[in-house]
């Protein structure tokens, strides 16, 4: 029997980015790239772990926004085409490299790893790889958990308690919609926590969430077992703290295992790299340059130059990671079982994009992970936190701190001066929000209404996603997401303005519809 159990969690989310508009539209790359690096990766683990009967438990959020585009046919085909513009690229690449005995090994590497991901996409998940992702949840061996309906941060929605219920139950639909049941777990979004927001997980009969460290640490009353062990909130649901020190190696820009030598460098890029000529038809159409996903150089250490990579080396880099992550867990809860007295559980949650498309070796590390400790080591087990509340159902009872898994732990990436101004505007459209649904919620609207005020409360949604604030603050593609918030707020207040006046524009309203073809079972009444 274990000493402990280690929980590993990854947070699979993007914002919802589909512009049919356009033949090509850059941003819809960052689903494409998760797509190729990270989530065929992690289900081709997963394949084989369960095929060679290793036993392993990996937790996983998919929120609503991720679900609607890895399910939306016009993205499926985009993919595709684009996965085969890579290809063409990889084959030419071969030709490029034939007489290089540096890079032509890794031209074959990326060739046959695309090769790969097609035939992972299109004929073992047939393009759906929410059904892929729900298989193995059904299989016993992955938990997946929602989130908030488009990742709004929601202590920014505190003062209207209909916004924070309507992202609560908005993901709890479309999470039955996609995995055919209801969710256990909730990734709130940027693990951004205030107190009473767990009433509104309790209504959605959700048992469990994250916090970052703090939020358990400076609970009240002070929890007896730290984060090694969730706590009851009064309303209900359980918070589960994030563990440091395994968060450390991961995460730390100067002592976490991404940044080795022998690791895949993300920025060293062919489409940055190559004759302009040679490879302005896998760029963008008016020939800025962007990224291929063909990288040929390691990070080798801090210097402009760069080595070439040596993917043999680089997993076995990746096996001793995983084998000193190992290590550690193993210490750590030798260590914490004999101060508690009781199993502890460390709780180990990441973006999962971290896992094969910033830290090209992550799903490697991950599966050496979940074999070793399956194999070599009897300290501890892998478990899923709805699993640990189902086996350990008496927690201490204690209040949350305010939190956020942000800068210093609390809010002021989503709520500083480059983002601030768009709060008045989002709250001024809540409030007309919450207007309309009182309004309509005890009649029957004709079915062009109806559509209008679904329509509304979906621009409102698309809206409050963190995404915007937080790419505002980083100073990454800024124009696009200042653009996403007025575009939504805009066409609200549109909505809005005909709906009062009984003047509903169809073709204005199909348009809306056409673009962002996320949540089609809304209930607006959920503003009510």
């Amino acid at each position: 029997m274990s000493l402990g159990y280690v929980a590993p969690v990854l947070h699979a989310h993007l914002p919802f980015v589909r512009h049919p508009e356009y033949a090509e539209f850059l941003e819809e790359d960052w689903l494409y790239e998760a797509i190729t690096e990270t989530y065929l990766p992690l289900l081709d683990m997963m394949e084989g772990l369960v095929r060679d009967g290793v036993y392993f438990r990996l937790t996983m959020s998919m929120t609503p926004p991720l679900c609607a585009m890895l399910r939306d046919p016009l993205l499926q085909d985009r993919y595709v085409h684009g996965l085969e513009k890579q290809i063409e690229l990889a084959n030419k690449e071969l030709h490029r490299t034939q007489n290089d005995p540096a890079f032509q090994p890794l031209a074959r590497f990326y060739h046959d790893r695309l090769n790969h991901c097609r035939y992972l996409f299109c004929d073992r998940y047939h393009r759906n790889l929410v059904q892929a992702f729900r298989k193995f949840q059904d299989a016993g061996v992955l938990e997946i958990i929602t989130c908030g309906a488009t990742h709004g941060f929601l202590p920014l929605m505190r003062e209207f308690p209909q916004a924070v219920r309507a992202q609560v139950q908005v993901a709890r639909q479309d999470y039955r919609n996609c995995f055919g049941r209801d969710p256990r777990g909730i990734w709130l979004p940027e693990c951004a926590y205030y107190p009473g927001v767990e009433t509104h997980l309790q209504e959605a009969e959700i048992r469990w969430f994250i916090v970052d460290a703090h939020g358990v640490l400076y609970a009240d009353p002070q929890p007896a077992y730290g984060v090694f062990a969730p706590i009851f909130t009064p309303s209900g649901p359980a918070a589960f703290g994030r563990d440091i020190e395994s968060s450390k190696q991961v995460w730390s820009a100067e002592e976490g295992y991404p940044g080795d030598g022998e690791y895949r460098d993300f920025y060293r890029d062919c489409g940055f790299d190559l004759d302009h000529d040679y490879i302005r038809p896998y760029i963008q159409p008016n020939g800025m340059r962007k990224f291929t996903g063909l990288k040929y150089h390691r990070i080798t250490g801090r210097t402009a130059h760069k080595e070439p990579y040596r993917p043999h080396l680089a997993r076995e880099r990746a096996a001793e990671h995983a084998a000193n992550f190992m290590f550690n867990r193993e210490k750590q809860i030798e260590h914490l079982r004999g101060i508690m007295g009781t199993e502890p559980i460390v709780l180990c949650p990441y973006d999962a994009e971290l896992y094969g498309h910033w830290w090209y070796e992550g799903p490697i590390f991950l599966d050496y992970l979940f074999r070793k400790s399956a194999h070599d080591q009897k300290i501890f087990s892998m478990i899923t936190p709805s699993e640990f509340l189902t086996r350990h159902d008496t927690h201490q009872i204690a209040a949350p701190s305010a939190s956020s898994w942000g800068n210093e732990g609390h809010w002021s990436v989503w709520l500083e001066g480059s983002n601030s101004w768009i709060y008045p505007h989002l709250h001024m459209a809540t409030v007309r929000m919450i207007e309309l649904a009182g309004r309509f919620c005890h009649s029957t609207p004709h079915t062009l209404l109806d559509r209008a005020l679904r329509q509304a409360a979906r621009e409102l949604l698309l809206a409050q996603s963190s995404d915007w604030a937080f790419i505002m603050k980083t100073g990454t593609m800024v124009p696009y997401a200042v653009k996403r918030t007025k575009d939504h707020l805009l066409r609200f207040q549109r909505l809005y303005e005909q709906i009062q006046a009984d003047r509903v524009d169809e073709s204005f309203l199909g348009n809306c519809e056409w673009r962002n073809p996320i949540f089609l079972d809304l209930d607006w009444r959920v503003y009510a």
